[in-house]
């Protein structure tokens, strides 16, 4: 049995990148004697296997055979007769299609080593263009490694053009989309991946309401980068500053996505695009299958980002009913992903990047102060039904109010 480390394990080895699973492909074996040896299958679509003691994958070796349109046209061939060639040459780029034999000597048949030194992201054969999900996975990788230099190569970004025109993007399904932007999201240059996407053609196709985004003007004086999508970008981008969590870089790339609704004679004023764009959003997440935490975080940060950046204008019952909605009084609340997404849109505008963001300590005292109620007061008032909650209301303004005049008083 003949088995070679393979892709991302090697590519990030030669990185210096942390490794963070192995991959082994198996060559000249077949499924029935890797059950034999204690393996468990666990692949769908081709053969890979469990190893009995690390539980690390194994795949057999194999060839693919374009059959129809989409990431699912494909016929796969596992044989033992399948060379390691022959399979690192169905892989999408060059930086995967290396392995590790035994012995330690990198087998490199397609210069990934030397994409890996350029810094370019190359695919390995005209195959690149028979699944669209690797039109996705150059822009995830980009989103990788653009920090460190790393581009799609001209060959290979005049490739993923194509298939775009060709209509291959057409039969991306929303799991694998999601997938992909969800790991994409927790990248270190998230919106990379996006601008891969533009540079080529395909964010009209997977993400149209991102897309839509660009070209949308805004008031020069708030936004001196003026197009909206070049903003939404630099707001995911301050979002990565300041939380690792996905939920939050999502919400932070997505709250204006109701500036695509405005007529063109109303720009570059944006008058109500936080309500306008939660039925965007809504067919968004329900296109894409979006988990309910992303979508309620994103629904929360478009509909209030503005509230959040008024907030020390706010009166204290809008104050309070903003904290409300957003659920700020719940034992496990969200405020402090609600705010890092309103910080990096604050932050995600040319020269606004290093700004203090001075509302979000605010609105943190302002939800200690409203929370801090005695809520039970209300029942032992002997009030009932709608009047339980309007006095309970009624008192979380009042600390609201009095948190507010103690603030405008230590500020003064």
């Amino acid at each position: 049995m003949k088995t070679y480390l393979v892709g991302g394990a090697v590519r990030d080895r030669l990185l210096d990148y942390p490794v963070e699973e192995r991959d082994w492909l198996v060559v000249g074996e077949t499924a029935e004697a890797m059950v034999a040896r204690g393996f468990r299958p666990v692949g769908k679509d081709f053969p890979v296997f469990l190893h009995p003691e690390t539980h690390e994958e194994y795949a057999l070796a194999r060839t693919e055979r374009k059959t129809g349109m989409g990431y699912k046209g494909f016929a796969v061939h596992a044989d033992p007769d399948v060379t390691l060639e022959e399979d690192l040459q169905r892989r999408d780029l060059t930086i995967n299609a290396m392995a590790i034999g035994d012995d330690g000597v990198l087998i490199d048949p397609f210069c990934g080593r030397l994409d890996l030194e350029q810094k370019l992201l190359r695919h390995v054969s005209p195959a690149f263009s028979e699944d669209p999900v690797r039109i996705l996975r150059a822009a995830r990788f980009a989103a990788r490694y653009a920090h460190l230099g790393f581009r799609v190569a001209d060959e290979t970004m005049m490739l993923m053009k194509h298939m775009v025109a060709a209509g291959e993007a057409d039969y991306l399904v929303s799991e694998r989309v999601w997938a992909e932007l969800h790991k994409a999201l927790l990248e270190r240059t998230p919106q990379a991946f996006f601008q891969v996407l533009r540079d080529c053609g395909a964010l009209g196709v997977v993400f149209p309401e991102i897309d839509a985004l660009f070209g949308v003007p805004q008031p020069e004086k708030y936004h001196p980068e003026i197009d909206t999508g070049v903003h939404a970008l630099m707001v995911l981008e301050q979002a990565v500053r300041l939380s690792a969590k996905a939920e939050v870089r999502l919400a932070a790339l997505l709250h204006d996505l109701g500036k695509a609704l405005t007529p063109r004679e109303h720009w570059p004023s944006h008058h109500g695009h936080e309500k306008k764009g939660l039925r965007v959003l809504e067919r968004f997440c329900e296109r894409l299958r979006v988990p309910k935490p992303f979508k309620s975080l994103s629904m929360q940060v478009m509909e209030y980002h503005t509230h959040c950046h008024r907030a020390l204008e706010l009166r204290s019952d809008t104050l309070t009913d903003m904290l409300q909605a957003i659920a700020a009084f719940k034992p496990e609340n969200r405020l402090d992903e609600f705010l890092s997404a309103c910080e990096a849109d604050a932050r995600g505008r040319s020269g606004f990047e290093d700004r203090s963001y001075p509302q979000a300590e605010y609105i943190r005292g302002a939800a200690a102060a409203a929370a801090g109620v005695d809520t039970g007061a209300a029942l032992r008032q002997g009030l009932q039904g709608e009047q339980i909650g309007a006095a309970i209301r009624r008192s979380r303004i009042q600390a609201v109010d009095d948190f507010k005049k103690c603030y405008q008083s230590a500020v003064s």
